[in-house]
């Protein structure tokens, strides 16, 4: 019978089936699916608290989340659920819709100047939209998304070649304004490449956005890491916080001892580590020099949080969010400056149907914008100038915002309704996840098998390359599944 051990600094046992690295939702959904075939494993975290870039934190009284604007995938109960990956999700880790309490988005939209698309979770939403916005290119929409469909088996495989999103989307979309305004959403949630992205990404990113869509439980990121966690505890999982690992030993190609920083060594037949592809081999003693600096993410971002003493739709928000482009054609790369305020993504959590009629305490607002990490890092030393950039991009995306939202109101006028206000920037970032270069969705290049150099260390999470929540989640499953338990351990139930 497995017994339950609470969160520790120290693991228990010297000798473990598997050793997962990073308490995200990767790793999490990976110690569950190990945990349920009763494999002794345990997770490992560096920081105090679970969630990796989806976590949460309290300052002054309020709480905020970071990293989820929406889980994506959604789709209702009934004939569309069937196979679908929220329903895989669910059924791999034994838990229940009524676990995550989701909501639906109330819709959202793409704008760009001059010119706006709608989509909720009804695909048929945005396909009207670029019938009437973009008449001449409804076929070619309509046969990309056939293609992606047809697809849909390769964009998982483990071993699928990477192409050009791009240079296919060019096959179908002859207007260069609709093949960005399609990729600007896929992009700020899915791609770790400089001005595209890996069309099985960008079909897996398809599916999960325009035809299957978004949701958010009530509480927020905290109803998703508190139904994981509790789900790993009653299985008897144990999970080690503040405990990060220092070094993994290798011999005769194979990782032999795990150090952590307390100096403790543990042993383990396999190892999953959601810290990232470099970060992950610069654990290790023989790591391959040739995957060192090319390797590296170049995309960060930072994000601005407004809690407000009304709801959104009093000032005539009602989008759930709104992915935004202030110039001519979508530039999404690391900018020259602090912040680039020019594309991003504002998300407003109220506006979403909870159930019951249910509604959040406080008016939230958070405007996402890509940044440079270089930049940000240089002001380390001078905290009195961080403070002061980030005060100055605060207002700056602020204002940006406020071109995208309904009803004309100046920045002034917001400031009185202000409630709390925080910002991270990369440097927050890399602190709380240890991301090199602030990255958030990783390293450009992905590692679909999750293997590496060693025999029993491999990847999952962001650069695995299932991304979103849910996407994350699948791949500590399938990582778990695959590299753990094989096909003979209940890895196709």
């Amino acid at each position: 019978m497995l017994v339950y051990f609470p969160p520790m600094a120290t693991p228990v046992h010297a000798h473990y089936d598997a050793v997962i690295i990073g308490a995200g939702m990767s790793g999490l959904a990976a110690g569950i699916r190990l945990a349920l075939f009763e494999k002794k494993v345990v997770i490992l975290e560096r920081h105090n608290a679970p969630g990796g870039l989806n976590s949460f934190y309290f300052k002054d009284g309020h709480k905020h989340d970071v990293g989820l604007h929406a889980m994506t995938n959604y789709v209702p109960p009934g004939p569309r659920a069937k196979g679908a990956p929220l329903t895989k999700l669910f059924r791999q880790l034994r838990l229940t819709r009524e676990d995550f309490d989701l909501a639906e988005q109330k819709g959202s939209r793409i704008a760009w100047p001059g010119e706006s698309l709608r989509f909720t979770n009804d695909f048929a939403v945005l396909e009207s939209e670029v019938a009437r916005a973009f008449p001449a290119e409804i076929d070619g929409f309509r046969k990309l998304d056939a293609a992606i469909r047809a697809a849909a088996a390769e964009s998982v495989a483990l071993d699928t070649a990477p192409r050009s999103a791009r240079a296919v989307l060019g096959e179908y979309i002859g207007n260069s304004v609709l093949a960005d305004m399609l990729l600007l959403p896929l992009m700020y949630y899915g791609s770790a490449q400089e001005h595209d992205m890996e069309w099985p990404q960008f079909c897996i990113m398809w599916q999960a956005l325009y035809r299957e869509g978004f949701a958010r439980p009530f509480e927020g990121v905290r109803r998703i890491i508190r139904a994981l966690t509790e789900k790993y505890r009653e299985l008897g999982g144990e999970r080690c916080m503040k405990c990060g690992v220092k070094q993994l030993h290798p011999k005769e190609g194979r990782v032999a001892e795990i150090v952590l920083e307390d100096g403790h060594v543990i042993t383990a037949d396999k190892i999953i580590s959601s810290a990232g592809l470099v970060e992950t081999l610069r654990l290790c003693d023989d790591q391959p020099k040739e995957v060192e600096s090319k390797s590296i993410g170049r995309l960060s971002f930072v994000e601005t949080i407004t809690l407000f003493d009304q709801q959104p739709h009093v000032f005539g928000w009602d989008d759930t969010i709104i992915f935004f482009n202030d110039a001519e054609r979508l530039h999404y790369a690391r900018p020259s400056e602090l912040v680039d305020p020019r594309s991003g993504v504002i998300c407003c959590p109220n506006n979403y149907q909870y159930s019951g009629g249910r509604q959040l305490p406080e008016g939230i607002l958070r405007v996402t914008a890509q940044a440079n990490f270089d930049r940000w890092m240089a002001l380390a030393p001078d905290a009195t100038a961080y403070a002061a950039e980030k005060k100055e991009w605060f207002a700056r995306l602020q204002a940006e915002a406020l071109k995208f939202l309904p009803g004309n109101h100046p920045l002034l006028t917001l400031e009185r309704h202000a409630l709390a206000t925080d910002m991270f920037t990369p440097r927050t970032v890399l602190h709380f996840t240890g991301h090199l270069a602030g990255a958030i969705y990783g390293a450009s290049r992905k590692v679909r098998d999750g293997r590496t150099h060693l025999a029993n260390l491999f990847l999952c999470g962001t650069d695995q390359g299932f991304l979103g929540i849910t996407g994350a989640m699948l791949s500590g499953i399938t990582m778990a599944n695959v590299h753990v338990l094989g096909a003979g351990g209940g890895a196709k139930d």
